[in-house]
């Protein structure tokens, strides 16, 4: 947990004991997860938690990139914490599982495209959104 604390500190946001319970919930998820469900799951441990409060943490979270969120279809939002600065996602479609992908495995596309076309990055988001492992095996059955 302390971690975790010093991780929200560093990016300017308090830890307080609620929002340090989100955060760690988040990280626990191991894949994308919405808001109410997370309120739920919180919902058994911390029973004092309001609705409210989660749906702010994970605003606040995301402002402070320590989590990003992801458009589902039906204009869905699903939360993921981030562990490192800058990197991307490869999310399960079907179960939602998460996977960060490190920045440096994208550096190289990176420098292409900007000598390619002059241009200077000074930040991307990039997902990729299709089957897991274990969904894709499900899938071929």
């Amino acid at each position: 947990m302390r971690d975790l604390s010093e991780g929200m500190a560093a990016r300017g946001r308090r830890p307080t004991a609620q929002r340090l319970v989100v955060l760690e919930a988040l990280r626990g998820a191991k894949r994308t997860v919405t808001a109410p469900e997370l309120f739920d799951q919180l919902r058994e441990d911390n029973p004092l938690i309001g609705r409210a409060t989660v749906f702010r943490t994970l605003d606040s979270l995301v402002d402070a990139g320590l989590a990003q969120r992801f458009e589902r279809p039906g204009h869905v939002y699903a939360y993921a914490a981030c562990s490192s600065a800058h990197h991307h996602h490869l999310v399960c479609t079907v179960c939602n599982t998460t996977i960060e992908i490190d920045e440096a495995a994208l550096g190289m596309l990176t420098r292409e495209l900007e000598s390619r076309h002059g241009f200077t990055v000074h930040h991307a988001t990039l997902d990729f959104y299709g089957l897991c492992e274990r969904c894709a095996q499900q899938e071929s059955a």
